[in-house]
C-alpha cells in the first residue's frame, strides 16, 4: 500500500560532487515538514548507498549508463536508458512525487523525463559554471533551473526559468565553529592553518607538490597544515611530514569537512563545485589547481569565477612536482606572510557563497510541489 506521506524524488548520483548537494536539500526539505520521504533515483556505486544509508533515505539504482564515446555500444546505452525511464514511469505511476530534482550527470536522466512526461514538477540543480551535457538538454523540459553561479544563467537560453541560488551544502557547515574545528581535529589554535585538499579521493599532482616544499613548511614556524590526501598517498604524506618535524595532521579523509573549513586561514585545492561552494560559504582564501584532464575544463571555469572575484588565485596543474611546486611557493609566501590580502580574499569569497543555498531551493520545491 503506497504511503500518503510526501514523497521527494533526487535523479542523480554517482559521485558525491552529484549527491551532496541533493541530499542537502533533502535534508533543508525535512526540517520544513519533517514527514518529507525521500528516494534517490541513482546509481549501483557504492557511494550512492554509503550516503543514502547514512541520512535513512531510500536508494533505487538504475540500469543508465554513461554516454559511451564509442558507436558499437550505443545500443546498449540506449537500451539501458529506455529500460531506465520506464522503470521510473512505473514508480511515479503507482505513487506520485511531490516534487523531482535532477542533479545532473547521466543519473538524472531517466527520473526527469519520466517525471515530466507524467506532468510532476521537475527541477534540476546545475553546480558548475559550464553545464554538463545532460543538463543542457534536460533544461527545457524541467518547470525550474537552479545555479550557483550569475554567470551560468545566460548558458540555459532554452529553460522556462533559471534560478540562481548558490549550491547547497551540508547544515554542518552553518554550525561549524572555529574553536570547535581546532578540538575536533586536535590542532594548534595558536598556529595558522594551511588546509591541503585534493577531494574524496584525493589529488597525487597537488599531493606531490606540497611534497616539495618542506623548505617552506619549515621557515613558516606561525603555520599548520591540515592534510587530506586521499588513500592512496597517505602513509607518503605522514612519513614525510614526520621525518621533516612539520607540525599538521594528515588525513585519507574525514566527515568532518565543515571543522576544516572553519579553522582553514588558507586552502589549497581542486576547483570542484560542491568544494568551491563549501570555501565561498566559509569565506576561506584558496589557492585553486583544477583538475586538467577534463577535456571540457569545468574545474578551470570554476575557478576563474573565483579568480574574477579575487576571492582566489589559479595554479595550472602541469603534472610535474617540481614546476607546480615553484608555482605554488610563489602565492603561498605572499599569502601566507599577508594577512591583510588573506582578509580582503576572503571578504570576497564571502559575496559568493551562499550558505543558505539549500534551504533557498528547498523553499522553493515545496512551493512547486503546492504545499507552501
Amino acid at each position: 500500500m503506497a504511503s500518503n506521506k510526501p514523497w521527494f524524488v533526487i535523479a542523480g548520483g554517482g559521485t558525491g560532487g552529484h549527491l551532496y548537494p541533493g541530499l542537502a536539500v533533502a535534508e533543508a526539505l525535512q526540517a520544513i515538514q519533517p514527514d518529507f520521504e525521500v528516494t534517490v533515483l541513482g546509481t549501483p556505486r557504492s557511494i550512492d548507498r554509503k550516503l543514502t544509508e547514512a541520512r535513512g533515505f531510500g536508494l533505487v539504482p538504475q540500469e543508465v549508463r554513461p554516454f559511451p564515446q564509442r558507436p558499437w555500444q550505443w545500443p546498449g546505452f540506449l537500451s539501458a536508458w529506455f529500460r531506465s525511464v520506464r522503470a521510473a514511469r512505473r514508480m511515479f505511476s503507482e505513487r506520485r512525487p511531490a516534487v523531482v530534482l535532477g542533479l545532473g550527470g547521466y543519473a538524472a536522466g531517466p527520473g526527469i523525463v519520466a517525471a515530466a512526461r507524467l506532468g510532476l514538477p521537475t527541477a534540476i540543480f546545475n553546480p558548475d559554471a559550464i553545464p554538463g551535457r545532460a543538463n543542457r538538454r534536460l533544461s527545457s523540459r524541467v518547470d525550474r533551473v537552479f545555479v550557483q553561479w550569475e554567470d551560468t544563467i545566460e548558458r540555459f537560453p532554452r529553460a522556462k526559468d533559471v534560478r540562481c541560488t548558490g549550491c547547497p551544502i551540508r547544515r554542518a557547515f552553518a554550525e561549524a565553529t572555529r574553536s570547535r574545528g581546532y578540538r575536533s581535529i586536535e590542532l594548534d589554535p595558536d598556529k595558522h592553518t594551511l588546509l591541503v585538499t585534493g577531494a574524496s579521493q584525493g589529488a597525487r599532482s597537488i599531493n606531490a607538490a606540497v611534497m616539495e616544499l618542506f623548505d617552506l613548511w619549515k621557515v613558516a614556524k606561525d603555520w599548520q597544515i591540515l592534510h587530506l590526501t586521499g588513500p592512496a598517498d597517505l602513509e607518503m604524506c605522514r612519513d614525510k611530514y614526520r621525518q621533516h618535524g612539520v607540525p599538521g595532521r594528515t588525513l585519507a579523509y574525514t566527515e568532518h569537512m565543515a571543522y576544516c573549513m572553519a579553522v582553514a586561514d588558507l586552502v589549497i585545492s581542486r576547483a570542484g563545485a560542491s568544494t568551491l561552494a563549501e570555501i565561498t560559504a566559509m569565506g576561506v582564501p584558496s589557492i585553486l589547481m583544477p583538475y586538467p584532464h577534463d577535456r571540457k575544463q569545468h574545474q578551470k571555469a570554476n575557478a576563474e569565477i573565483l579568480v574574477r572575484h579575487h576571492a582566489a588565485v589559479m595554479v595550472e596543474d602541469r603534472g610535474d612536482p617540481g614546476d607546480n611546486a615553484a608555482r605554488l611557493r610563489e602565492h603561498l609566501r605572499d599569502l601566507m606572510r599577508s594577512e591583510q590580502r588573506r582578509r580582503q580574499m576572503a571578504r570576497s569569497a564571502l559575496t559568493l557563497g551562499r550558505i543558505d543555498a539549500a534551504d533557498t531551493i528547498a523553499r522553493e520545491l515545496f512551493e512547486m510541489a503546492g504545499r507552501s
